[in-house]
């Protein structure tokens, strides 16, 4: 609705030189102010041929002239020469002692489509969103702000698309539940892709959203045109294009459907003139309530009790718990601890139990341990809960498997197995201990628990060994691990990237209580530990976030430092500097290939960190580790500790 006219402050008392133009704002009225023969005089500044900013031009022969094509107005009053119909706006101005000032009508802005989908979001529960706003999602980017000004979401804005699809990614794997990226039409949106791929090999519910040119232009190639649902046929489980307010809001509630139900990336795509055409009036309510079921599903009663008759007759049942099984470990721990069975994770679940546990066995297959890979030796038993059988992970072939998963197609996926029970895994754990109850087992497992510690001290043992060796080529990553381990408080979460940083990680880190690891599990891709760090600084503002990346991983998103100074994300990053891809150097020399193209020249990670805003430090001796990870964690805000770091020992 139009209003009165308000007048706005846009510069000092005169400050242009005669017969010169320049764009001043007015709320958020973009203006051309003029001076022309000794007189100010206030225009609309867009040109109303394509847009063009008459601020940015020039006054040629009396007339302002548009820099885009030249196309004219006379200052005065926004009339074009003879023989042009084109007229721009002009705005009433006034010069008082304070500057000038120039008067607009304020209007209330009418709800968009845009508006009408993104109330959807919040309404279903979406709370956070990361992506860059762009000329082709200006519509949707000003929904997001509507919606965040409300208190119903939170958006950060990122240097990089991929770091916010990464970041929603890392969102939906620490809460379960999805976010949202954004990004504009053509780059902006290819940008996404990897983050998505990650999120969907993953099972990670997130929903892009893609700027496109407005529909009059596509197909002869306009600029920054795609094909965006060609583009993301692949990794969305569901894409869709907006072209009308009658069924927008079903569009959101399906997206956010199929992200959450199918654990899976969901896409929409937002022409430009759709996005910014008026809402449905009156908004159609689009309630979650009885749009999702519930999931909560007991394994058939005859499979269920040959599982459990086959752990009754075992002399050791190994508990393996992979990231699947995420919701419902505090039902796992239960089991393991009522059945005195080892519990062994999968790398994307480490910290599911914590190490401290006395069932606890760490990781199991390439980043992981003795402790688990024994424990699976002696098993006769494998109960398997969430996990995929990634061929990284190992898990043994030729034991007895129980698995039990939600998702039919993930039983015996790869291979038979000899008691598939498709179930909720927490119900599941249920339903095995209470069977068990009126039972007793064939076997004694007292031992257990006496084995497991013997085991972990071996590996003390041997880790202490290790981190004795000398730093005269830089830190060996098992001391810096060993350090950590001390100093990470409870109930971290830690955002790992892709490398031997990485598996050095999962090898010699032990977790404490509360603590949870983010990483880019199936896809594997480099880069991913901070932006995914910025993902769960959102989502868990109550828990300290800290994330551990090579040099070659955190150069990929470096800038995305300043992000997290921008929004206060107190992150700590530590960060292993061998100044090369240490993973595929030590990859080249095993397969007998030269050592090639895998050096990297760096900045000084710590005084890089300074100059963003953070706290930087770095080290380069063992006895320098201790007291610079005790100042990463006492510092305030985002914090950098580079470790220099040995490659050849990791």
């Amino acid at each position: 609705m139009a209003q009165e006219r308000k007048w706005h402050r846009v510069g000092t008392k005169d400050p242009l030189d005669d017969n010169s133009v320049t764009s001043v704002a007015a709320g958020v009225k973009a203006i051309c102010l003029a001076k022309f023969e000794g007189t100010y005089y206030a225009l609309d500044n867009h040109c109303p041929h394509q847009g063009g900013p008459l601020g940015e031009g020039l006054i040629e022969n009396g007339y302002v002239r548009c820099p885009w094509h030249g196309y004219e107005y006379a200052p005065q009053d926004g009339s074009p020469p003879g023989g042009y119909d084109d007229r721009v706006e002009t705005y009433p101005l006034e010069i008082r002692d304070d500057g000038i000032y120039v008067a607009v009508k304020e209007h209330t802005a009418a709800e968009t489509i845009s508006n009408q989908m993104m109330r959807v979001a919040t309404e279903w529960g979406i709370e956070a969103c990361f992506g860059m706003v762009g000329h082709s999602n200006l519509a949707v980017a000003d929904a997001i702000r509507s919606e965040e000004e409300n208190g119903k979401l939170r958006f950060i804005g990122v240097r990089h698309e991929g770091a916010a699809s990464f970041a929603a990614s890392g969102y939906a794997k620490l809460t379960g539940k999805p976010a949202m990226c954004l990004g504009i039409a053509g780059p902006g949106s290819t940008n996404l892709l990897t983050g998505l791929w990650d999120a969907k090999v993953d099972r990670a519910p997130v929903i892009a959203l893609s700027g496109q040119v407005q529909t009059q232009v596509l197909g002869p190639g306009a600029f920054q045109e795609i094909d965006l649902s060609a583009a993301f046929n692949s990794v969305a489980d569901w894409s869709q294009t907006v072209l009308t307010n009658a069924n927008a809001s079903e569009l959101m509630a399906l997206a956010i459907k199929h992200a959450v139900v199918n654990r899976d990336v969901a896409h929409l795509i937002f022409p430009d003139e759709v996005a910014f055409a008026p809402a449905l009036d009156p908004r159609p309510a689009t309630p979650r309530i009885g749009r999702i079921g519930a999931s909560a599903i007991a394994p058939p009663q005859a499979e269920l009790d040959d599982a459990v008759q086959m752990i009754k007759d075992a002399r050791l049942v190994t508990i393996i718990m992979g990231h699947g099984a995420k919701s419902c470990r505090d039902e796992v721990i239960a089991l393991a601890e009522r059945i005195e069975a080892p519990v062994i994770t999968t790398f994307k679940a480490k910290g599911f139990i914590p190490d401290s546990h006395p069932l606890a066995c760490g990781v199991l297959g390439r980043s992981g341990t003795i402790v688990g890979s024994t424990m699976m030796g002696r098993a006769d038993v494998l109960l398997v809960f969430g996990a995929s059988f990634s061929n990284h992970t190992g898990i043994s072939k030729t034991k007895k498997i129980i698995q039990v998963d939600f998702d039919r197609m993930a039983l015996g996926k790869f291979h038979p197995v000899d008691s598939p029970l498709w179930g909720d895994i927490g119900i599941t754990c249920a339903a095995i201990s209470n069977a068990l109850d009126k039972a007793s087992y064939s076997f004694d497992r007292s031992y257990v628990r006496r084995e497991i510690a013997g085991r972990w001290q071996l590996w003390r043992d041997e880790k202490a060994a290790r981190a004795r060796q000398s730093d005269a080529d830089g830190v060996n990553s098992t001391l810096l691990f060993q350090k950590m381990s001390e100093i990470v408080p409870e109930g971290a979460v830690i955002s790992v990237d892709v490398g031997n940083n990485t598996y050095s990680f999962g090898r010699y880190f032990e977790t404490r209580p509360g603590q949870e690891c983010l990483m880019s599990g199936y896809l594997g891709s480099i880069g991913f530990a901070f932006p995914a760090a910025i993902g769960a600084a959102v989502a868990a503002v109550d828990r300290p976030v800290w994330a551990v990346a090579g040099d070659g991983g955190f150069g990929q998103y470096a800038m995305e430092l300043t992000t997290a100074v921008q929004y206060g994300l107190p992150i700590k990053l530590v960060l292993l500097n061998n100044s090369e891809i240490g993973k595929i150097s030590k990859e080249q020399r095993g397969v007998k290939l030269p050592v090639w193209a895998t050096q990297l020249v760096n900045p000084n990670f710590a005084e890089f960190a300074r100059s963003c805003g953070a706290w930087g430090k770095r080290v380069a001796h063992n006895d320098e580790v201790l007291a610079g990870l005790e100042e990463l964690r006492r510092s305030d805000g985002p914090g950098v500790l580079e470790v220099m770091t040995d490659a050849l020992k990791i």
